[in-house]
């Protein structure tokens, strides 16, 4: 078994598993491909125009701005991104981040009283946003970044809200959307 099924109780079902979006990659990928290129134009004048010890020092002194700068801001960034999970399961919500400090937040969902989304425009194209949970006795949490943010959004609903019978606060068994709703719409 594989993370983040080793991080389940028994018997818990896995119904999501995002990394953050792609789109806080952009930033570091335009860093390294601008670097690199700086880089290797850099190392092209060195050979072509210096000879001997200036251009042996000049070939390290470039080699290594180039690994300093690709490893501060392109590689940990990657790695932020790769150890980062968002997972909802049917009796929680998981936040896990790290790989020398692991930190997480577990949200039981029959502590969820409020799950919100928001969303630019940009975002709304590249299907990604912020979804705010807000649990019964905690200020608000928001996790920026949620891939597909609306569906994740009703989903949650649906697990926190959708299986509450109106009349006794009492929990059925909770659907994902896309499951057969035999009740009556409202339009």
């Amino acid at each position: 078994m594989g993370y983040p099924e080793d991080a389940l109780a028994p018997e818990e079902e896995l119904l999501l598993h995002h990394h953050p979006h792609w789109k806080m990659l952009i930033g570091p990928t335009s860093i390294f491909l601008v670097a690199t290129a700086v880089a290797g134009f850099l190392l092209g004048l060195a050979e072509a125009r210096l000879e001997g010890t200036s251009a042996t020092v000049l070939t390290v002194a470039v080699l290594v701005l180039w690994a300093v700068l690709v490893g501060r801001w392109c590689v940990a960034r990657f790695v932020t991104w790769l150890t980062t999970h968002f997972i909802v399961t049917d009796r929680r919500v998981l936040v896990r981040k790290g790989v020398i400090t692991h930190s997480g937040i577990d949200i039981p969902m029959g502590r969820i009283s409020n799950v919100q989304f928001r969303h630019g425009l940009i975002d709304r194209m590249l299907r990604t946003g912020t979804l705010t949970i807000v649990s019964a006795a905690d200020d608000p949490l928001e996790f920026d970044d949620i891939p597909d943010v609306q569906r994740v959004h009703a989903l949650l609903y649906q697990q926190a809200f959708g299986g509450r019978d109106d009349d006794s606060g009492d929990r059925r068994a909770a659907r994902r959307p896309g499951d057969e709703d035999t009740r009556r719409k409202a339009w």
